[in-house]
């Protein structure tokens, strides 16, 4: 399903390339809670899982939601122009009116572009049932949105405002001047390539009649951008994904990934060899697809797939010993999760370790 940009009257100077360490931050908080889609982030979440205050991952736990797969549109930036710091964009959270960040967070909790702004407070019970249907942490968001948004939005920017200090500092320091480079080659492409420039973008293309852009994600919307800004954001954290925000009244923002230094080469032919052998099974390729949507425990697995948990389990050890999947502890529970960078590049390394 594409998501499709729609250039307008006058694409050329609605975009512009802009750093963002909020954005950032959202990044590494999405990374935080799905390690086994982020192989770029490890380092920083290890460190992290080590070192952190469990009061303040709890903290980032319970608001996970706002980060998952469709973050909340304030935790990118909410206006164009010139660089901002990390405080001043959270501190710009703050001046959003409550009916625009009861629609974007009720947007984020939803999984959805819609509802309209002002429908969860319209139609309170449908929303909370939805709500319900996905996950209990969201309903809980949910919850405290209606009855005390005000309330909802200090905890959210107070928790942005403590992690951005206690584990976000020293990784912007280290990043900000390789995506600060990477936006002076972005505003290169721009003048050469004008709006094009947004078809070099993973899973994009450019369509001529009528001109857009379009990119394959698990969702579809339209974004005309007559009247409003494109920002592109560099992000290294937000490997391998692509994020595209949208909202009314504010810029659009298309958050895209970059390679850090140090990356990881390709890895062996014989790891490749082995990875393609455990996929051979049909049930290992299910429980990728599962575990590509949400981290699950041995137990949750085995009642969904009608088998035993030894049974289960023997398959998700053949997956880890492949490095399909990664594991990371929720209490007392372990949970698995689909390492969605392996299985992405799979057949650019094995074309790698065949040229070696």
């Amino acid at each position: 399903m594409p998501v499709v940009i729609e250039p307008g009257p006058d694409p050329d100077r609605a975009v512009a390339p802009r750093l963002s360490p909020l954005a950032e931050l959202c990044a590494c908080l999405h990374a935080l809670q799905t390690p086994g889609h982020h192989s770029a982030s490890r380092r920083w979440v290890d460190a992290v899982r080590q070192d952190a205050d469990p009061a303040l991952l709890a903290r980032a736990a319970a608001l996970s939601p706002l980060w998952s797969a469709f973050r909340a549109r304030y935790l990118l930036p909410l206006s164009a122009g010139v660089e901002r710091s990390l405080e001043e964009e959270i501190a710009d959270i703050t001046t959003l009116d409550l009916e625009q960040f009861t629609g974007m967070t009720a947007q984020a909790l939803l999984g959805k572009n819609s509802p309209r702004p002002g429908a969860p407070l319209e139609e309170p019970d449908r929303f909370l049932s939805r709500l319900r249907q996905h996950a209990e942490e969201r309903f809980t968001l949910g919850a405290r949105l209606l009855s005390d948004p005000e309330g909802l939005r200090d905890t959210v920017t107070g928790f942005l405002a403590a992690a951005g200090e206690e584990w976000f500092g020293a990784e912007w320091e280290r990043l900000a001047g390789p995506l600060r480079a990477d936006v002076r080659g972005r505003f290169a492409e721009h003048r050469n390539d004008g709006v094009a420039v947004l078809a070099s973008f993973p899973s994009a293309r450019l369509l001529t009649d009528p001109p857009r852009i379009e990119f394959e994600k698990l969702y579809q919307a339209r974004v005309p951008l007559a009247g409003t800004d494109c920002l592109l954001t560099p992000s290294l954290h937000v490997n391998p994904h692509l994020a595209i925000k949208h909202y009314p009244g504010f810029p659009v923002v298309v958050q895209y990934p970059v390679r850090g230094p140090g990356s990881m080469g390709p890895p062996s032919l014989d790891l490749v060899r082995h990875r393609i052998k455990v996929l051979q099974e049909p049930l290992r390729i299910d429980l990728c697809r599962t575990l590509l949507r949400e981290a699950m425990t041995t137990t949750e697995l085995a009642e969904q797939y009608a088998m035993t948990p030894p049974q289960m389990s023997r398959h998700l050890r053949r997956l880890r010993e492949a490095g399909m999947v990664v594991t990371h502890r929720r209490g007392a529970q372990v949970h698995y999760q689909l390492d969605q960078e392996a299985v992405r590049t799979l057949g650019h390394d094995l074309l790698a370790a065949l040229h070696r």
